[in-house]
C-alpha cells in the first residue's frame, strides 16, 4: 500500500528518508550524518521551523529518536536561480495540462533547482496538488510538456507514451550534412550510459533501442534546419543521434559532445532544440488533439542564405 504523504508545501512535495534502528540520539543527529547536503544548523533551523515531520505528518522537534521510523522534509536550495522565461499555459481541462516550456527550465525538482523547476512552479501556479508530468524534457530543452491532473485518468495518458501512440515532433539547428545525406531518412541505434560521462549518453554497436525520423527543412551556410520525429524517448536520444549522424552537435549543446561545468549557463544561447508538437487521439473521448509550441529556435543562424531543401 502506497505510504501517505503530507500536502506540498509552496508546491514542494515532501521527501521521506527511512530511519533504521541505529546509535542516533536524536533527529538532528540522524539528519546531519545522513543527509550531510544540508548542513547540521540547516537542519537544526529547519526542524524548529516544523519543516521535518514524522510518518503521521506531525511536526519534530530535535527529540530522541524512538526506532525505525519514516521522516518527511521539504527540499530547499539557497540562492536558486531565476529562469529567463516563465511558462505558458496554453490548454487545461480536467485532466490534461499542456504547458510550452521555456529552455533552461527543468520539469522536476533536481540538483540546484527545486523552487523554480516547472512541476512546482505549476503547482503554485494552479493550486493543484496532484498534478504529475507524463513526460520529460530534457532541462535545456523548450517546447511542449503534457501534465496530468487526475490522478484517477493518469494512466490512460501515460499508455499514449509507453504504447507509442502520440506523435512528437522536435526542431533542432545543427551542422550542415553531409552531401552523402539524403532527406528523409531514418537513424535507428543503440544508445547506453557513457560510463566515463556521468548522466550522458552514446552510440554503441549493437541492436537499436533508439529510432527517429530526420528531415532536413532549410539550409544555411554553415548549419541547417531539422525536423525530428522520434519513435522512442530515451534519454539525450536526439541530441546524441543527430551528433552521431552530422559530426557536430546541436547549436549550443551544454553536454555533447564535450560537457560545460556544472551552472554555466548562459541564457542567450539556448539549446537549439524545440518540441515543437504533440497529437493523439484522447484516450478518454477518442477525439483526435494537436498542441504546437509557440516559441522559436534562432532562424538567425540560417542567416540570409537560406534556400529550400531540394
Amino acid at each position: 500500500m502506497r505510504r501517505p504523504r503530507p500536502p506540498s508545501r509552496d508546491g514542494v512535495a515532501a521527501s521521506v528518508v527511512w530511519v533504521p534502528a541505529g546509535h542516533w540520539a536524536s533527529v538532528l543527529d540522524f539528519l546531519a550524518e545522513r543527509l550531510p547536503a544540508v548542513p547540521r544548523a540547516g537542519w537544526a533551523t529547519r526542524l524548529a521551523a516544523g519543516e521535518v515531520l514524522d510518518a503521521s505528518g506531525q511536526p519534530l522537534t530535535d527529540a530522541p529518536l524512538t526506532g525505525p521510523c519514516h521522516l518527511h522534509y521539504f527540499r530547499a536550495v539557497d540562492g536558486e536561480p531565476d529562469p529567463p522565461e516563465a511558462e505558458d499555459i496554453l490548454f487545461q481541462d480536467d485532466h490534461l495540462l499542456v504547458i510550452d516550456k521555456p529552455a533552461f527550465m527543468p520539469v522536476m525538482p533536481t540538483g540546484r533547482f527545486v523552487q523554480q523547476s516547472l512541476l512546482v512552479r505549476l503547482r503554485r501556479r494552479t493550486g493543484i496538488d496532484d498534478l504529475a508530468p507524463l513526460h520529460r524534457l530534457d532541462r535545456e530543452t523548450a517546447g511542449l510538456v503534457l501534465f496530468s491532473l487526475n490522478p484517477a485518468s493518469r494512466g490512460r495518458y501515460v499508455a499514449l507514451f509507453r504504447e507509442r501512440t502520440i506523435t512528437k515532433v522536435y526542431e533542432a539547428i545543427a551542422p550542415l550534412p553531409p552531401a552523402s545525406l539524403g532527406f528523409p531518412l531514418r537513424r535507428q541505434s543503440r544508445l547506453e550510459r557513457d560510463d566515463t560521462r556521468f548522466f550522458l549518453q552514446h552510440e554503441v554497436p549493437g541492436e537499436p533501442n533508439a529510432t527517429v525520423d530526420i528531415d532536413c527543412l532549410q539550409r544555411g551556410p554553415r548549419h541547417a534546419l531539422y525536423r525530428l520525429q522520434p519513435e522512442t524517448g530515451r534519454l539525450h536520444q536526439l541530441r546524441v543521434q543527430l551528433l552521431g549522424l552530422l559530426g557536430g552537435p546541436i547549436v549550443n549543446d551544454q553536454f555533447y559532445p564535450v560537457p560545460r561545468p556544472p551552472g554555466d549557463d548562459d541564457f542567450t544561447r539556448p539549446l537549439q532544440l524545440l518540441a515543437r508538437s504533440l497529437a493523439f487521439n484522447d484516450p478518454l473521448t477518442g477525439q483526435p488533439r494537436s498542441f504546437t509550441s509557440r516559441r522559436a529556435l534562432d532562424l538567425s543562424l540560417l542567416r540570409a542564405e537560406t534556400r529550400p531543401t531540394p
